[in-house]
């Protein structure tokens, strides 16, 4: 089973001239870039997406981009895009990873995710993947593969979420060990 990937939900949004650039807001996700998680969470129109894309213009490290879909609830096309976004960064990772995702029986997400934590290792420069519109997504079993990823993020990777609303992962215990902003 093969999948193809849409490589427009891994293109970073870009900002228009005309839009107010908020140095508060930057200034607070650049202090947070030593955390594991950095969650922009508000209602619609508050400008989540141009924030960040506003960041990443002027960010120095590389960033891979996945705008979400209600199509990325399931849980092995979330995996997918995940690794495909990784990609855009070293395009030779992950390519044992993508075979095993669409074999004909892909094994338990969950025996899945040490072999991404493994590809991410791979990528040697630090670097941040930026997960646009999360709300979208409500499979609890990637709410999970998630925290197994932040609970096991290698060093050189930083997450940044965009949501409407925060989202079913441990954000108070995060936050406590000073890996959430």
């Amino acid at each position: 089973m093969s999948m193809q990937i849409l490589t427009t939900k891994l293109y970073i949004p870009t900002t228009r001239p005309e839009t107010v650039t908020r140095p508060n807001l930057m200034a607070r996700i650049n202090r947070g870039l030593h955390t594991r998680l950095t969650l922009i969470s508000a209602p619609a129109g508050f400008g989540k997406t141009t924030l960040v894309s506003q960041w990443v213009d002027s960010c120095e490290n590389a960033v891979a981009w996945l705008s979400l879909d209600e199509n990325d609830n399931d849980p092995y096309r979330f995996l997918t895009y995940f690794v495909a976004a990784l990609q855009t960064l070293a395009p030779e990772v992950g390519e044992e990873l993508l075979r095993t995702l669409h074999a004909p029986q892909p094994p338990a997400i969950k025996s899945l995710l040490t072999s991404l934590i493994n590809v991410i290792t791979t990528i040697p420069d630090e670097f941040f993947l930026v997960l646009d519109d999360y709300h979208i997504l409500d499979e609890q079993e990637i709410d999970s593969a998630l925290v197994f990823l932040l609970d096991h993020l290698p060093p050189q990777m930083h997450l940044v979420m965009t949501t409407r609303e925060d989202p079913q992962l441990p954000l108070a215990r995060l936050r406590a060990r000073g890996q959430l902003t």
